[in-house]
């Protein structure tokens, strides 16, 4: 069983492992440990990930990124009207939800954020089993802390269309302070003051700010700020519009005009940042950008600033939220500890020092420290991995309430309630009691609607109770429901039943005072002797069914996805088998045709020779005319035509390197035998001489023992 962490990101997704007794960041099969989230579409089939990345300025209509920041958005959210700035493919309305639309097997088709995702996690888990050479299934993943109800319902749909478990959604900032802690050891005790670490995480579209609190074997969030639209796809797009205006004056060129020179500019444009980021000047050059025009710049570090300078000046804005949030002082924070990319521009991390009066902490890896988290997360809910026992207490980012119509019996009955505030811990249960004498439905909504992201729809879920109905007197019957917020940050009514007020009898303990005389007696009493008390309780008798609706997908709908998204993988799978044998192909033609003129050239007869080349010389024609695009089948036969001709010449070949093969091993084995015959030898001759040199002592101790005298016997002759 594996233990996977997804930092699913914008820009692109690290993946985290637990093996080896800790974390490793695994590579993807280019090498990378960061995978381009990117998803795109073609007339043959879908290319995701790295192969995406690749044709992306080619294909820019029909490939997609920061798909993360559609997933659980309607078509009209506001939000998603600033995405359509970031992405070259047209988002449009999929059944309500945000999707896109393209070009996909020679047909126009449209998908969901919700398919997209599941699409590319189902591409970050072939990486993953890949590398560890097992299926994948159990999984946590990173998601923003500003992640509403349906957003999070949307992730775990997705996870699960592309066939994974998700153990837990975590909160970015979540997972960085649980990779953090739980490695430290010299974290201070219950009763200490704990330490307070901001972790502060500016990735490539947005910025968070956490505040918690760390004691030995435990975390605790005590508050977390953002900003949604600041990151380094910001700082990318100011250089990407100065460049466009310079092109415009000094080449005569406007690459606002031309999606792909805009898309060639942008990404030049990120480069450019991260030499910023080192060195005070960065030079740009791209060759034939647009119209033959080779275009080149320079830029200084102070110059980005000025373009950024409104940007910049949202540094400290969260920051100075989480402190309200959590009542704290700068001063309170004992460590700042940076993560993210974008940490690394130096105005940035300029800034956040000077607003805390103290160094930073770059302790963490920058890009894989949320992966590492995930990972750790994760191995601490599955049963196959022991992990240092670690809670991890996280906070509602946003106050749910319950409202309800009010019951005619009790005219005074409020109708709202705020059940989870902003701060309560997570995950956190609570019971609603309510009197009532026929069913009744209940709606959950975030109770402060501005304050969630872009338009989301305040509305969470409805739920009906069922089975409610007044008593043999026409009382009220005393309805429970469980409320929990889980460790995904979503919101259930998990179950519901009635209670009847009862008296029961409970033991009352006698209390006797000091040097009481009757001690010895009530000891030696008998059970009847205990005292009990008549107490009115509530005795649970019995359940009330709940159905609920949620901003989920629907299971028919869930079904439909998941039989899409196996149908379009078998197809991706069988084109790259395709291609594979298609290359195969190709790459057979030219390693024959070299090799019968080189190590084959003895093994074959001239007329082999002729018919094997004239073989050749008809497929490739074949292959890069008719041949160029067909099935796997035809490909396989092809190779098979080819390999019958070449067979025999390549098997007399084998002959002879396996008939030198053995003849070398022979002479190898010879020289083994010879050489320990000889140390066998060398080591009984050793034993002889040794022998030898033994024996004559042996001798004259005999000799003296017989022929000489002992000075008594001298003296008596």
């Amino acid at each position: 069983m594996s233990v996977v962490g997804i930092d699913f990101g914008a820009q692109s997704t690290k993946v985290g492992v637990a093996r080896n007794k800790g974390i490793d960041i695994i590579t993807n099969e280019v090498s990378n440990r960061a995978t381009p989230s990117l998803v795109g579409f073609s007339a043959r089939s879908r290319q995701i990930g790295e192969a995406a990345k690749t044709q992306e300025t080619s294909n820019l209509k029909n490939t997609i990124s920061n798909i993360k920041r559609l997933i659980g958005r309607s078509f009209n959210d506001p939000d998603v009207q600033i995405e359509q700035e970031y992405n070259t493919a047209a988002i449009c309305d999929v059944n309500g939800q945000a999707g896109v639309e393209v070009n996909y097997l020679g047909k126009k088709e449209k998908f969901s954020a919700i398919q997209l995702v599941a699409m590319y996690l189902t591409k970050i888990r072939d990486i993953a089993a890949k590398e560890l050479k097992t299926p994948v299934t159990d999984v946590t993943i990173s998601v923003p802390a500003w992640f509403t109800d349906v957003q999070r319902r949307a992730m775990l749909d997705a996870g699960e269309i592309a066939g994974l478990k998700v153990l837990r959604l975590i909160n970015d900032t979540t997972a960085t302070a649980l990779g953090y802690g739980i490695t430290k050891l010299d974290l201070p005790g219950p009763e200490e003051k704990p330490r307070r670490v901001m972790f502060v995480d500016i990735g490539h579209s947005d910025y968070t700010a956490s505040i918690v609190e760390f004691r030995k074997g435990e975390l605790s969030v005590k508050a977390t700020a953002y900003d949604r639209h600041f990151g380094g796809r910001n700082f990318d797009r100011a250089l990407t519009e100065h460049f466009a205006d310079e092109f415009k004056e000094k080449f005569k060129i406007d690459v606002r005009s031309n999606p792909k020179a805009w898309a060639r500019t942008l990404a030049a444009a990120e480069k450019m940042k991260k030499v910023l980021s080192a060195n005070p000047t960065a030079p740009m050059s791209i060759e034939s950008l647009m119209e033959d025009v080779d275009v080149r710049a320079l830029v200084k570090r102070e110059e980005l600033e000025v373009m950024v300078k409104s940007l910049l000046d949202r540094i400290t804005v969260p920051l100075e939220q989480v402190l309200a949030e959590a009542k704290m002082k700068p001063e309170d924070i004992d460590h700042i500890e940076m993560v993210g990319g974008c940490t690394r521009v130096p105005a940035i991390k300029e800034a956040i020092s000077n607003y805390f009066g103290k160094p930073l902490s770059f302790t963490l890896n920058q890009d894989e420290a949320i992966a590492r988290g995930c990972a750790f997360s994760c191995a601490i809910l599955s049963p196959v991995f022991r992990v240092r026992d670690f809670s991890v207490h996280d906070i509602v980012t946003y106050p749910i309430e319950f409202t309800w119509e009010q019951s005619p019996d009790i005219p005074d009955e409020d109708t709202s309630l705020t059940v989870f505030n902003k701060g309560n811990v997570m995950p956190s249960t609570k019971i609603l009691t309510f009197y009532r004498k026929q069913p009744f439905d209940l709606e959950a909504r975030y109770a402060k609607p501005e304050t969630l992201p872009g338009k989301i729809n305040p509305w969470v879920g409805r739920f009906s109770v069922k089975g409610v109905k007044a008593d043999a007197n026409d009382d009220f019957m005393i309805c429970k429901l469980k409320a929990r917020l889980n460790l995904h940050g979503i919101l259930n009514l998990e179950s519901g039943y009635f209670v009847e007020d009862m008296e029961v009898e409970e033991p009352v303990d006698d209390e006797k005072k000091d040097g009481d005389a009757m001690d010895t007696d009530a000891a030696n009493g008998d059970e009847q002797s205990k005292k009990t008390r008549k107490v009115k309780k509530q005795v649970r008798k019995g359940d009330l069914p709940i159905s609920s609706g949620t901003g989920a997908l629907e299971q028919t709908v869930k079904d439909s996805f998941i039989e899409r998204e196996n149908s379009m993988y078998m197809e991706d799978k069988l084109i790259a088998e395709t291609d594979e044998k298609k290359n195969e192909l190709e790459s057979t033609i030219y390693e024959l045709r070299d090799k019968l003129d080189g190590i084959y050239s003895e093994f074959a007869s001239e007329e082999e020779k002729d018919k094997l080349r004239a073989k050749l010389t008809d497929t490739e024609d074949w292959l890069y005319e008719e041949g160029e695009d067909t099935t796997k089948s035809v490909y396989v036969a092809k190779l098979d035509d080819i390999r019958f001709v070449a067979g025999p010449i390549i098997q007399r070949y084998k002959d002879k390197v396996e008939a030198e093969r053995q003849a070398v091993q022979k002479v190898q084995e010879e020289a083994i035998a010879k050489k320990r015959a000889e140390e066998e030898a060398k080591r009984k001759a050793e034993e002889e001489a040794k022998k030898a040199d033994e024996k004559p002592d042996a001798e004259m101790k005999d000799v003296s023992a017989e022929g000489e005298a002992t000075p008594e016997e001298a003296d008596k002759q």
